[in-house]
């Protein structure tokens, strides 16, 4: 028997390292989360980090997503996207509003990497399917901007950096906090960075599952929401990075990543990611002019359903399934919720850092978050 037997809902509460989730500190949530509570509860879906911390200038890494695991990569999904604001970058945007799809592994990085995040998945994808020859591949890298703790300007990553967090992939329970693509990330003030959760949802006698990545990156000391409880005025205090000059309180960015192994069709994958807006409004951001908030929502379901690499009309109809339009408010529902608590583990996750030019950032006080959900219970 393993700890994870013995302890039912340990993985709602702790991540791997021990560190205490949103959950722990009595903060309460909707809805039903899978086995993980993270986007790995969606069957196949493997996640994989690359964290740089190195001297007092790099902090900085890499996410890996693979939505179909590993060995899927070249089977595109299902793929919708959505902007809240749009001082970010997203490559491989244009393609999804065109195709509704998208293929290979999904990478996320800070603002001046992402070029080089999405030369990595291509060097991955080369060296894993010699398949793809020279056909063309338009993978998804997004980023966030990690400068105020990273020297951004420093080539700190390599493409090596972004293979290795491919090749590190796994499903399971996922570290959160600062790793990867998130571990120079600020979140209202707060260390943020890396956040997950998830949502069983049931359909037609089949339960199926929302899971919710965020690289979180963004908001004021005072929008500070948590499950309804207004703690920015209460935490207000130690927040070197609202007093930071380069960028205005409230500016950073936020990349949410979706995905479901619900059928639906692209349009309706473009509508899960429009909810992801709602779920950040819960934790009380009203979303700065200088943040990139851009959102990919993916289904995983219809294996083969859209043309592959390499095919050339070797199929005259395409099929797929897909939930009506009428039953799909209770996954809407998922994403809204997986998007706050997501946001929540990220901060939970959060240890003070100091980094580039001495700036230092706080950890969330985890014990006075507690005590406030106490009072309330």
């Amino acid at each position: 028997m393993t700890d994870e037997d013995q302890l039912p809902n340990a993985p709602y509460l702790v991540t791997p390292a021990g560190t205490p989730r949103a959950r722990a500190l009595g903060v309460p949530f909707g809805g039903a989360p899978g086995r993980w509570n993270a986007i790995t509860d969606v069957p196949g879906v493997e996640v994989g980090y690359r964290s740089i911390i190195r001297g007092e200038s790099a902090r900085t890494g890499v996410t890996a997503i693979h939505p179909r695991g590993r060995g899927g990569a070249l089977d595109p999904v299902a793929a919708g996207y959505a902007a809240q604001n749009g001082n970010g970058e997203m490559t491989g945007a244009a393609w999804i509003e065109e195709s509704g799809t998208t293929s290979l592994p999904i990478a996320l990085t800070n603002t001046h990497a992402v070029g080089i995040a999405h030369a990595g998945i291509i060097a991955w994808a080369v060296r894993s399917y010699p398949e793809l020859g020279d056909n063309w591949s338009l993978p998804v890298a997004a980023e966030t901007w990690d400068g105020y703790l990273n020297d951004i300007n420093g080539h700190q990553i390599t493409e090596e950096d972004c293979v290795a967090a491919l090749d590190a992939a796994r499903s399971g329970p996922l570290h959160e906090g600062a790793v990867g693509g998130g571990t120079g990330m600020i979140c209202y003030g707060f260390k943020g960075g890396s956040g997950t959760a998830s949502r069983l949802v049931s359909h037609s006698g089949t339960d199926y599952t929302v899971g919710v990545f965020v690289q979180a990156n963004f908001g004021a000391r005072q929008e500070l929401v948590l499950a309804g409880q207004p703690l920015g005025e209460l935490l207000a205090d130690d927040d070197p990075a609202g007093q930071h000059q380069v960028t205005p309180p409230g500016a950073g960015s936020v990349i949410a990543i979706v995905l479901t192994d619900a059928p639906l069709l692209p349009h309706q994958c473009k509508a899960l990611a429009r909810r992801v807006t709602l779920g950040l409004a819960r934790t009380g951001t009203a979303g700065s002019h200088s943040s990139g908030d851009l959102f990919l929502a993916c289904s995983t379901a219809n294996p083969g359903g859209f043309s592959r690499y390499g095919q050339r009309g070797g199929r005259p109809y395409d099929q797929l399934s897909f939930v009506p339009w009428d039953a799909i408010d209770p996954f809407f529902s998922a994403v809204v919720q997986g998007t706050e608590e997501a946001v929540a583990n990220a901060l939970c996750a959060g240890e003070e850092m100091t980094g580039y030019r001495g700036h230092r950032v706080p950890g969330l006080p985890r014990d006075r978050v507690a005590a406030v959900f106490s009072a309330q219970s």
